[in-house]
């Protein structure tokens, strides 16, 4: 069986169907691959922040895409609410990120002064502990102060995923792609089910992404990261600004996370990571020690090797496409909008050179 489309994009998570609901505002015909049970789940394991501060050290063009994806949100959200009854539940609160030790603050003072810099930091201040006490009265005494920017906020990476999936169902194919085969007309994919036809194709698969570039001199050299997460039972409201670690969301439940583990392909939890996530999470606020825990799982990063997004085009096989980051809530926005209509006009190459795939030629897998 062999159907046809004019944009294939392979990876139905966050990226790809973001990407998919902006290029469909341009009128293409696209098919967006769903592998299923066959991917990684990066999507469906995000802690769900929506957050600026601290991103653009040495890559202010990051610091800046983040910032556009950010202003971009309130419509993103309003646009998809509309369409398909789904609301991300986004809230752009303002977000913390704490220092429980003297070290801690000093590092943030010397990241924060390295961003402002750089001009990166726009919007966020450093707080001592007393402050933020003042702004959230559940902090502990242990709370040595931190950073805080107005523009940070939260959102809900399950209902926000839904509602994308919701509003590019028409494009979805259940299938999963194992080979990409250049031809004269553009691209055959090849799955377990059929082959198909495209003028274009974007990979957006996550880890399985570098697989299917390769042969398309498209390889990003990503690797796995694992993050573990915790969530605690409903409680009564005591955090509406979403904090780095700590964040609860609009159904009162707690979530802790943001470990980083170099564990290969690993998407188990142990008992460790519980652990230090919940100390650490009761020395922020101390009446979490009384919270009962009702889930954890693990998911995994997709990390370049220097942590920023890939925008790329095939320099062999030009309207074959990567695109790839780990902050998929952040950048789902700015997905939708500036970076669909770059591949649209065929203008992804020249948008953000920075972040091409030519810088990660010759980087260690």
């Amino acid at each position: 069986m062999s159907r046809g489309a004019d944009i294939a994009i392979i990876g139905a998570g966050l990226v790809g169907s973001a990407l998919a609901l902006g290029l469909t505002r341009h009128g293409a015909q696209v098919a967006l691959f769903d592998a299923g049970g066959d991917d990684f789940h990066a999507s469906a394991g995000n802690f769900g922040l929506v957050w600026v501060q601290g991103k653009g050290i040495e890559a202010p063009v990051y610091a800046d895409l983040t910032r556009r994806s950010v202003a971009l949100w309130p419509a993103f959200q309003a646009e998809l609410a509309e369409a398909t009854g789904h609301d991300p539940a986004y809230r752009r609160s303002g977000g913390l990120k704490i220092a429980l030790s003297d070290g801690e603050f000093a590092t943030q003072t010397d990241t924060l002064a390295r961003l402002h810099n750089q001009r990166a930091a726009l919007n966020t201040e450093l707080m001592d502990g007393d402050s933020l006490r003042a702004m959230i009265p559940a902090l502990g005494p242990e709370v040595r102060g931190g950073t805080f920017c107005a523009e940070d906020g939260h959102a809900d990476p399950l209902a926000t995923h839904a509602a994308l999936r919701r509003a590019t169902q028409r494009a979805i194919i259940r299938a999963h792609i194992h080979r990409i085969e250049p031809t004269a007309r553009g691209f055959t994919l090849h799955s377990e089910t059929g082959t198909y036809e495209a003028t274009r194709v974007v990979i957006a698969a996550g880890l399985a992404s570098d697989a299917l570039g390769a042969p398309l001199g498209l390889s990003a050299h990503l690797r796995p990261q694992r993050g573990q997460i915790l969530v605690t039972q409903r409680m009564e409201r005591f955090l509406d600004l979403a904090c780095h670690t700590v964040r609860q969301t609009t159904q009162g439940t707690v979530m802790m996370g943001d470990t980083k583990e170099d564990v290969g392909y690993d998407r188990g939890t142990t008992p460790m990571a519980a652990r230090a996530m919940v100390a650490r999470a009761v020395r922020m606020f101390p009446h979490l020690a009384d919270a009962r825990i009702v889930r954890q799982w693990g998911a995994l990063r997709v990390m370049s090797p220097d942590g920023l997004p890939v925008y790329a085009q095939s320099e062999t096989h030009p309207g074959a496409y990567l695109v790839t980051c780990h902050s998929g809530v952040t950048l789902a926005a700015v997905h939708a909008r500036d970076v669909a209509d770059a591949i649209a006009t065929d203008r992804l190459t020249d948008t953000w050179p920075e972040l091409n795939q030519t810088r990660l030629k010759g980087a260690a897998a």
